[in-house]
């Protein structure tokens, strides 16, 4: 970007905060390295976006919400594996209710808020009622949820006098927030590409730091609601906080780079690679639902008579990769006892797999499944 300025450190008092330069104004793209990974991630977006049309997409987004809850919260330190996401909250350890509570959470909140798209545009409402659901019942719930924050906060450091990052006083978060709106929704600052728009805006978010918790969840959920928001994808399949999580040093390095040198090419390079790696293994575990969806036909045309009763199942667990025997019992309307020998025939076929261990309220994975989001 020419000329970029990313804002000033403005003194108050005993520290100094960060106030960003806003993001409605003229922008020129003048670096080829920038322009060249554009390139390459409209590319493999339009085809993640283009092969999602030949499985039963509500059963992909429905994995990658979860998967991408589980990386998300867990770049926050919740220690939630994916398929505890899937757990009912009875399985859950008490020790780990909490972390669970907060995956589920963000699972919500995004549901809700692609649902929020159909009336609402991208906007300061849509954002706000996202946080809400994020901080329900969970670490934050006591700091203003789905409010801007009335204080000043910080990132890292025990006091805001050692810390690593203060973001602008509160007093002028409102002014960022809707800058932010306006910026995404109008198109007369240099016909922007959109996929540099969402990276400037996520760079914008993280740096207003509009709420007093949870404010990385809620910028890395925006990613892909303003994706689907503009029509770059028809449905919500790109999740970028796996990448995020797998590249964290990185991930904070690039974001704070921008306010320390001015380098904001760096930071579209490392956010640019992103869509271009994520949308990659998008299509990756697209193509590989289609061959496990053939698999299964072979697998369940060798359990015979007890064959239709194994299709419903795994119809089932295409969208719960986790299944406990009553569930079984509900799905296929049979005995118990009928549901423990399509189980047992099941786990001898390979298909799904008892991953608790015990005799009592056992837990039965689609292992193959579950192996593609991994």
């Amino acid at each position: 970007m020419k000329n970029f300025k990313a804002g000033l450190y403005i003194s108050e008092r005993l520290y100094k905060s960060f106030h960003p330069a806003e993001l409605c104004r003229t922008w020129s793209i003048d670096s080829m390295d920038v322009l060249s990974l554009l390139s390459q991630a409209d590319r493999h977006l339009g085809r993640l976006d283009m092969y999602s049309e030949h499985v039963d997409i509500d059963m992909f987004i429905q994995m990658h919400i979860a998967k991408e809850a589980t990386q998300s919260s867990r770049i926050e330190g919740t220690q939630t594996n994916m398929e505890e996401a899937f757990f009912e909250k009875s399985d859950i350890s008490d020790e780990r209710k909490d972390d669970w509570e907060e995956v589920q959470n963000y699972i919500t909140a995004m549901n809700e808020a692609v649902r929020m798209l159909y009336t609402l545009p991208f906007s300061a409402r849509l954002i706000r009622n996202a946080h809400k659901i994020l901080l329900q019942g969970v670490r934050g719930q006591h700091k203003q949820p789905g409010e801007f924050r009335r204080s000043q906060n910080w990132i890292g450091g025990a006091t805001i006098n050692d810390a690593v990052f203060v973001p602008p006083v509160h007093t002028l978060v409102a002014d960022y927030i809707a800058d932010i709106e306006k910026f995404a929704n109008y198109d007369e600052y240099g016909n922007i590409p959109d996929l540099i728009k969402i990276a400037l805006i996520h760079y914008q978010f993280e740096t207003v730091h509009p709420f007093l918790d949870g404010n990385g969840r809620t910028g890395r959920l925006l990613i892909t609601l303003y994706l689907v928001s503009k029509g770059i994808l028809k449905q919500p399949i790109l999740y970028l906080s796996d990448f995020f999580e797998r590249n964290r040093t990185l991930y904070y390095d690039n974001l704070m780079r921008v306010r320390t040198h001015n380098d904001i090419n760096q930071w579209l390079k490392f956010f640019l690679t992103g869509i271009t790696e994520t949308s990659k293994k998008g299509v990756q575990t697209l193509s590989g639902i289609l061959q496990l969806e053939k698999s299964m036909d072979i697998s369940i045309s060798g359990l015979g008579k007890r064959g239709a009763d194994a299709r419903k199942i795994i119809d089932y667990m295409y969208k719960k990769p986790i299944v406990t025997v009553s569930e079984v019992t509900a799905i296929i309307g049979k005995s118990i006892q009928t549901a423990y020998n399509l189980i047992t025939d099941m786990e001898k076929a390979g298909i799904i797999k008892e991953i608790t261990g015990s005799q009592r309220n056992r837990l039965f994975l689609f292992k193959k499944y579950m192996e593609l989001f991994g």
